[in-house]
Parts: structure tokens; C-alpha cells; sequence
């Protein structure tokens, strides 16, 4: 039995960890952060704020649909606590996703601000990547892998928005709109690749569930179809593995 394969087959090299975090990144989640973020520098662009709003925005919110919710409310005139709670808001699905995914990456560091570093750093794209690795890595490494491919998301992200920014003559303002939706096509392709089925089943009730209320609740959708959504998907979740037993 080779090193990296010596306990119970997870990898324990962490090279061979570092390897597999890059080539896991620098693919389909890189590229649909880039052209994703790319949309959303040109909206920003077009909203009035500076270069410097827009990286800010993306480094520090750091989630798709809170960033947009920041500039259409900006937009609209919306007093800062309003614009604070919508992002808040809409960003309210990240809270379960860290409590339940950081301790899978145990560390001897008790260093507070490291880990609110590292819950920053949290997407969908790392989670999902996360529960289909983790199970392969020593939790040692896990981190490793993490950080990893997390940087190189926000990277590519960050580039993104510059590039939206800069160039946003240059890409026609209905292009640089359908550019955003890349990424919630990539999630579900991502949710559905994931061996777990209470993502699948969470991905099966909320895409119908979103398009309904959006059709009759435009402004509230993400916030309805997050709570309703996720409580179905749990209760449905929790009966089938009620009956498995």
C-alpha cells in the first residue's frame, strides 16, 4: 500500500492534496466565478460605483445573490440598514452551510479571527467540492485543500469583477446580465454531482419552488424559496431516512 493511500485509502500527501485542490479548481468553478463576475462588474459599472465598491463587494460579501441584492438596492435608494438586511438576507443560507461544514476541517489552531477567515471563504462551490472530497482526505490535509480552492475561486472571482468593470463597453449590457446566470446553472450542476441526497433532494424542491415564487413574490423569492424550500427538503429528507431504518 502506497503513503498517500495508507490510511484506509484517504490521502495523506500533501502534495498530492495540493494537486488535486488546484486541478479541482481551476476548472468549471474558476471559469463560471470569472464570466459570472464579469456580468456583475459590468452591472456595477453601469450602477455608478467605483472599481474599488466592486472588488469590495466580491471579496467581502462573496456571494452571488447578496451582491446583487447591495446594488439593486443601492440603486433603488434604499436607507443603509434596509440594504444591510436585504444582503444579510440573502446571504442567510451561508450560516447553516458553515455550521455544519467547518467541523469537517478540525485544526489544533484556536485561532478565532483564522476561522472567521476561512468561514469568508465559504461558497457553494467549496462546499460542494468539500463533502465530494473530504471523504478521500486525511481531515489533517483538509484545510489544505480548502484554502486552496477557495483562493483560487476568490481569485478568479475578483479578476472577473475587474475585468466586467473595465470592459463593460465592450460587452453588450443583455450579455453581461445572462453572464450572472452561469452561475446558478453551474450549482445545480454541482448539487447534482454530489453523493448526498439531501442536496439532490434540497436542488429537486427548490428549483420549482424558485420559479414559483418568483412569479408571485419577485422581490421575496430567494428568502421564500431558501426557508420553504429547505424546511421541505429536510422534512422529506429526514422521513426517507426514517423509512431506511
Amino acid at each position: 500500500m502506497t503513503r498517500q493511500r495508507a490510511r484506509v485509502g484517504m490521502i495523506v500527501d500533501p502534495s498530492e492534496v495540493s494537486r488535486l485542490a488546484c486541478r479541482d479548481a481551476i476548472s468549471f468553478p474558476a471559469f463560471t466565478l470569472l464570466f459570472s463576475m464579469i456580468g456583475f462588474g459590468s452591472l456595477v459599472h453601469q450602477s455608478d460605483l467605483p472599481l474599488l465598491m466592486a472588488v469590495a463587494l466580491t471579496a467581502g460579501i462573496w456571494g452571488l445573490p447578496g451582491q446583487l441584492t447591495l446594488v439593486e438596492m443601492h440603486v433603488a435608494g434604499a436607507s443603509l440598514f434596509f440594504v444591510v438586511l436585504g444582503v444579510a438576507l440573502a446571504n442567510a443560507r451561508f450560516l447553516p452551510m458553515v455550521v455544519s461544514f467547518m467541523p469537517l476541517m478540525p485544526s489544533r489552531s484556536s485561532n478565532v479571527a483564522s476561522r472567521f477567515v476561512l468561514a469568508q471563504m465559504l461558497s457553494i462551490n467549496s462546499w460542494a467540492a468539500g463533502l465530494r472530497r473530504f471523504p478521500d482526505i486525511t481531515p489533517e490535509l483538509r484545510r489544505r485543500y480548502y484554502v486552496l480552492f477557495g483562493v483560487i475561486c476568490m481569485g478568479s472571482g475578483v479578476l472577473g469583477t475587474v475585468i466586467g468593470f473595465v470592459t463593460v463597453k465592450l460587452v453588450p449590457h443583455e450579455i453581461a446580465l445572462g453572464l450572472i446566470f452561469m452561475n446558478p446553472l453551474f450549482f445545480a450542476v454541482l448539487l447534482a454531482g454530489v453523493t448526498s441526497r439531501s442536496a439532490v433532494t434540497a436542488l429537486l424542491v427548490g428549483a420549482p419552488l424558485g420559479l414559483f415564487f418568483h412569479a408571485i413574490a419577485p422581490d421575496l423569492d430567494l428568502l421564500l424559496t431558501g426557508a420553504v424550500g429547505g424546511t421541505l427538503a429536510f422534512l422529506i429528507d429526514r422521513r426517507g431516512r426514517s423509512k431506511a431504518l
